[in-house]
């Protein structure tokens, strides 16, 4: 309640000519909150049909990541990409059933795989396989211990024990990357990532609503000029998201992946968690952009100043670093460092801004001001020129040659104020028991009794 008794307030500041009660206030909240409502619904929707394209959009950082990893991890020496240890660990699932149902079967499977670097890379995994199930300091010596006719297919297991790549399959046939606990998850999941992306769509029309509401009254000029910094703010929202998305992300994901793989930890990152992370990591780095949207509404409001923000600089700095401390979803310097440098910088912008803007108001006040000060001083010379044409003519004056003489000196002044006094004195109500001219007698005094009073009425008394 009383947030909004101060915004409520500023709104009147900004309007002085049209204040208005606290319930029209409220009023006017509800129509922005029905509004924004209505915008996120209507696009959320929109975005919900192409749930299939966001999902893979909101993948693909983690996606980048977990294939750089898995294909940093590859021999080098075996020239191998992520798609032809994917096939090589297909084809190893498969042969081992074969064998177990006929050695016959097997061979001609063997046989149908053309590329012999395909086929050795197959049987360098069923062995890696193998290895990999027995107590590691067995696995080497098994692998070593196999005869000479496999010695491509052995030297090309010893090189993937080293890396020790990861040999697990999804069931499409891809490395394991994230999977789902319960039914309704990826269904909720997909109306939360609509939802996001409804956001990022509907942000210009969100801060449109915003700022006619915070700044009611605008005229059509200002109007106007609103639409340039809407523009802006939706372009600084956008640099924040791409920031985010396309840098902070994946590097944010690489550092924990390293991190898990050092301590020994696997790495099977649930979708749930994922898309909660980046999506609540984007708009946080999308919203934090919108810095200078926010000062400088402040500055137009008159709640900042150019000195004010150039005084408290340092404190501002260090505001930012504990908000971005608050904000950030994950704990490590890092995150924190590249989201809180970028905001003083687009602080230490803002101070740069509101210095221009308040140099630009006093310049405007200056001009209206000397327009104000020559509209003044032009006023009396049109009067005098004004006097002048109507006293041209003095009709009825009688020259007189006395040097005192008073060019504009009438006698039919004098008339009629001996006029105005002659009506005055007739218009005198005379009293009962009240002299008509007491000023005759100089010992009369009015507290007396009259002597025009019979003497009874004196007696009686």
């Amino acid at each position: 309640m009383f947030f909004l008794k101060k915004m409520f307030q500023l709104r009147d500041q900004v309007n002085p000519d049209a204040e208005k009660p606290f319930l029209e206030h409220l009023e006017d909240l509800r129509i922005m909150i029905t509004r924004i409502t209505l915008t996120l619904l209507f696009t959320t929707i929109a975005c919900f049909l192409y749930k299939d394209t966001l999902m893979n959009v909101i993948r693909k950082p983690i996606d980048e990541v977990w294939v750089t990893k898995q294909e940093s991890l590859l021999p080098e020496e075996l020239d191998l990409n992520l798609e032809k240890w994917e096939k090589a660990l297909a084809y190893a699932s498969v042969s081992p059933q074969l064998g177990a149902y006929d050695n016959k079967i097997q061979e001609d499977w063997w046989s149908t795989i053309d590329d012999s670097k395909q086929r050795t890379l197959t049987e360098a995994t069923v062995l890696y396989r193998a290895a990999k199930e027995l107590p590691e300091k067995e696995r080497k010596g098994f692998l070593e211990s196999l005869p000479d006719n496999k010695a491509d297919a052995r030297a090309s297991a010893l090189l993937l024990l080293e890396t020790n790549p990861s040999a697990s399959l999804n069931e499409k046939g891809n490395l394991r990357l994230m999977s789902s606990f319960k039914p309704t998850e990826t269904f909720m999941l997909t109306m939360k990532l609509a939802f996001f992306a409804g956001i990022v769509i509907a942000f210009p029309f969100i801060l449109y609503f915003i700022l006619q509401f915070v700044l009611p009254g605008l005229k059509a000029e200002e109007r106007k000029a609103l639409w340039p910094a809407l523009a802006i703010g939706f372009g600084l929202f956008l640099c924040g998201v791409l920031f985010a998305y396309f840098y902070v992300l994946p590097n944010v994901l690489t550092f924990f992946y390293d991190w898990g793989k050092e301590i020994g930890v696997s790495n099977d990152w649930r979708i749930g968690y994922y898309i909660s992370f980046a999506t609540t990591f984007v708009l946080i780095f999308g919203l934090a952009f919108e810095l200078p949207v926010v000062v400088m509404t402040m500055v137009k409001l008159g709640i900042l100043s150019h000195s004010t923000m150039r005084e408290t600089r340092s404190y501002a700095i260090l505001a930012i670093f504990v908000i971005a401390a608050l904000i950030t979803p994950t704990p490590d310097i890092m995150t924190l460092s590249l989201l809180a440098v970028p905001m003083c910088v687009l602080y230490e912008i803002c101070i740069w801004l509101s210095y221009f803007h308040e140099k630009k108001v006093r310049r405007e006040e200056e001009e209206e001001e000397k327009e104000r000060m020559e509209r003044l001083l032009s006023k009396p010379s049109e009067a005098s020129l004004t006097e002048e044409n109507e006293g041209g003519d003095h009709s009825g004056h009688e020259d007189y040659d006395h040097p005192d003489h008073d060019d504009y000196h009438h006698h039919e002044d004098h008339d009629s104020e001996d006029d105005y006094d002659h009506h005055d004195d007739e218009d005198h109500l005379n009293y009962p028991g009240e002299r008509q001219n007491p000023d005759e007698d100089p010992n009369h005094d009015p507290h007396l009794p009259d002597e025009d009073i019979p003497d009874e009425e004196k007696d009686r008394d």
